[in-house]
């Protein structure tokens, strides 16, 4: 299975990835997760990387983040929507929350100019994010306005070549550099809230879509590069091996940790201590100390597509497919009335055999987005199964549903255009 983070995917088996790319199932940390979002409670969110560090994180009320951000290339709709809520629900747990307008992105591999990326990405997503609930202590930023991203992406170029991104992105001969620079910026969004200027090395949770998760890799291998040292378990003791030979620092190591040490020329092993997460913290700090970066590896979470209301894969180059968050209530209603549902052809076939809500494009929208009662919900796909519910009586629930969301959405990014002074924007 190839991912193309700018091209169409459609996946089908999301049990492949965990196979083929390493990304863990995530329903079997979800009874350790305080409040989970409806997203994780309904197995929306099927894998993660390194969840963990996150929820060690909130449990142990210490300093983590959240950053997403979106190429600003048409309207905002539900798709966007569910990173969205996933950035917002974690600043609500505690995150440090940053979010990109990925203007460099857009103008290097979509070729949308300057002014059109500003306009965009202020007018469709900025104003749906602050809408939707994102609190004024975050971060919302352009990657070509911020020179943290510029320089840390040219820092991280060093540990990156030509043929690791033909490996993971596939990149034929013709494409420009701007183009492969543009992953490397992306890189440094997801590393930069990691930087000193805000508190230095912590956990950051990346909430995407399977299909991003090349970013994600690409971004765990430098964030290890990046580091000076590497901390690994041994039979009977602990050893901290130098990337960058620093024999000050490697003193600082031996004298700060418990137990015994023996160093070595580019290694220092500890014996009568196998705490790897009080020696990792303090081989992190060190670094930090001695000019290093101290990255954590990104953590991140996947979730499910969703389905194009014609059926396919939701997308905004086929406007019938999907809903935008700035489209009227009547266009809207109008497109959930034609949807494409799981019930069977006739009436009478439907109260005979039931309907295949599993499949059915209007729960969807009811499961993703529309119901908050998880009972209701349950109890809404048994009637359907089971024969007693028609796609009509879901179509209606789904329009009014969707309706008065959207008008309360609306009138929020009015007042939100009256807030981007918070964030340092304008229109």
């Amino acid at each position: 299975m190839k991912l193309d983070p700018w091209g169409a995917v459609d996946i089908t088996d999301y049990s492949k990835l965990f196979d083929e790319f390493g990304i863990a199932p995530f329903e079997t940390i979800i009874p350790e997760i305080p409040n989970p979002h409806l997203y994780m409670r309904r197995r929306i969110i099927f894998g993660h990387r390194d969840y963990q560090t996150i929820l060690e994180a909130m449990k142990n009320d210490s300093p983590f983040a959240v950053m997403s951000g979106f190429m600003p290339s048409g309207p905002v709709h539900l798709g966007h929507k569910m990173v969205m809520d996933e950035m917002i629900w974690h600043q609500q747990m505690g995150a440090h929350a940053f979010f990109a307008v990925a203007d460099m992105e857009a103008h290097s591999v979509r070729n949308i100019s300057w002014d059109k990326c500003i306009e965009i990405g202020i007018n469709e997503y900025v104003l749906s994010l602050i809408a939707l609930g994102f609190k004024s202590d975050g971060h919302i930023y352009f990657q070509s306005k911020n020179p943290l991203v510029k320089d840390l992406a040219f820092e991280l170029g060093m540990k990156t070549n030509l043929s690791e991104m033909n490996a993971i992105y596939g990149f034929p001969g013709e494409t420009h550099v701007s183009h492969m620079l543009s992953t490397l910026i992306q890189s440094a969004d997801i590393l930069q809230p990691q930087l000193s200027e805000y508190g230095g090395p912590k956990p950051v949770i990346i909430p995407v879509g399977a299909d991003q998760d090349p970013h994600i890799r690409l971004t765990r291998d430098i964030a290890n590069r990046m580091r000076m040292f590497k901390v690994e378990p041994r039979d009977g003791y602990i050893s901290v091996r130098a990337r960058v030979a620093n024999k000050l620092a490697m003193r600082t190591i031996a004298d700060r940790v418990d137990g015994k040490t023996k160093p070595y020329a580019e290694h220092l092993d500890i014996y009568d201590n196998d705490d790897m997460k009080a020696v990792e913290s303090i081989v992190r700090e060190v670094e930090v100390e001695h000019g290093g970066c101290g990255f954590y590896q990104p953590a991140s979470t996947y979730h499910r597509f969703m389905s194009g209301l014609a059926g396919g894969k939701m997308s905004s180059s086929a406007p019938n497919s999907v809903i935008a968050l700035t489209e009227s209530p009547d266009v809207a209603a109008a497109k959930i009335k034609k949807a494409k549902t799981g019930g069977s052809i006739t009436l009478a076939e439907q109260r005979r055999s039931g309907g295949e809500p599993q499949k059915c494009t209007v729960y969807e929208l009811l499961m993703f987005h529309l119901l908050e009662d998880d009972e209701q919900l349950a109890g809404i796909f048994k009637e359907c199964r089971d024969g007693g519910r028609t796609c009509g009586k879901c179509k209606a629930l789904a329009v009014e549903l969707m309706s008065n969301f959207l008008k309360e959405h609306q009138e929020k990014r009015e007042l939100a255009k009256e807030r981007l002074d918070e964030f340092g924007l304008k229109i």
